[in-house]
């Protein structure tokens, strides 16, 4: 199976508290809650920290059971994905990790309830403690809740669900509003970049604004010839007719300018994409950018067509933290 990482790059991680994933319900949470779980940061150990309730740990943790039950947490994803893989990353939990977890599945736009149908997606499978402990997924159906069954009990630092966004663009293609084309909560991917170096960039296509630098998109300081770059793969190919770059909390980092180019290309042609991106029509001509604002680009844009890729650079480095591509959906 792909590792977290590779599967980062490739999928989106449907339960990330940041896009909007919630932690419905636990049958326990005592000495950690269970919103811990789904928070995006690589989880911690903190030795000498203990609270009114024992040792502070960074996940989910209940107490040991004394019955023949097991401990459950319901997860509702951020958007109706299709699942490729979860990670039941028992980080720092040793000698109190769940021996055994299952996954189950259901699809409702109401919160579980007593009458809910669940699907097994993973049976009930070992588990190692203080690892990230990825599983492959081979289910084609949308869901929206995911049930983490532990057994019989214990502690889990991240859980994580890699898929892709199931957005309905037939419904939203009916509304004359424009939508933002790229936003991962609408299935948009950050395919590459030419570094990375101080923040993630799939961290540009997150919903609101930027609560950090490390909230954003920020490349070393570039000492060689030339500029940084991110390659973006809308969630649908559509016209664009508003672009917005954000440099919020970048102040003495932000780029000096930013350019971008735009092509339409089949779905999942990822290498390609990257390799032949340089030589891609341009769709904003260089502009100049200012610390911790939103710049919005319309008049300057140029008519390209309808596409489904964009590479946006950065003259010479800095940081963005957020880019938005506003347009309307555009069939095949």
């Amino acid at each position: 199976m792909s590792t977290d990482t590779e599967l980062h790059k490739r999928f989106i991680n449907v339960a990330d508290e940041r896009l909007g994933a919630i932690a419905l319900f636990a049958t326990d949470d005592f000495f950690a809650p269970k919103e811990r779980m789904l928070k995006p940061a690589e989880p911690v150990w903190r030795a000498e920290e203990y609270d009114d309730h024992g040792k502070w740990m960074d996940g989910w943790e209940s107490r040991r059971r004394r019955d023949q039950a097991h401990d459950y947490c319901i997860v509702q994803l951020a958007a109706p994905a299709k699942l490729v893989a979860v990670d039941i990353d028992t980080r720092y939990f040793t000698g109190n990790y769940p021996p055994f977890a299952s996954v189950q599945a259901c699809r409702t736009e109401r919160a579980p309830d007593a009458n809910t149908a669940w699907t097994v997606l993973l049976p009930q499978t070992a588990l190692s403690g203080n690892r990230q402990n990825v599983f492959a997924l081979s289910s084609q159906a949308v869901w929206t809740h995911l049930k983490l069954n532990i057994f019989p009990d214990g502690g889990v630092a991240r859980f994580r669900a890699y898929g892709r966004i199931e957005f309905d663009w037939a419904a939203r293609g009916r509304e004359s509003d424009l939508i933002d084309l790229v936003a991962a909560l609408h299935g948009g991917r950050a395919l590459a970049c030419s570094d990375e170096h101080y923040g993630s960039m799939h961290n540009v296509l997150l919903p609101g604004r930027a609560a950090s630098m490390a909230d954003g998109w920020e490349t070393r300081r570039r000492r060689e010839p030339g500029f940084d770059w991110i390659v973006l793969e809308f969630g649908h190919r559509g016209r664009v007719h508003c672009v917005e770059i954000d440099t919020g909390q970048f102040k003495g980092n932000f780029p000096h300018q930013v350019s971008i180019q735009g092509a339409l290309l089949p779905r999942d042609s990822d290498a390609h994409a990257v390799i032949q991106s340089m030589y891609w029509p341009s769709l904003l001509e260089p502009q100049f950018l200012t610390a911790d604002s939103v710049h919005r680009f319309q008049s300057a844009l140029r008519e390209v067509g309808p596409i489904s890729h964009v590479r946006v650079n950065i003259h010479p480095d800095g940081g963005v933290s957020r880019v938005r591509v506003f347009g309307r959906p555009d069939e095949p």
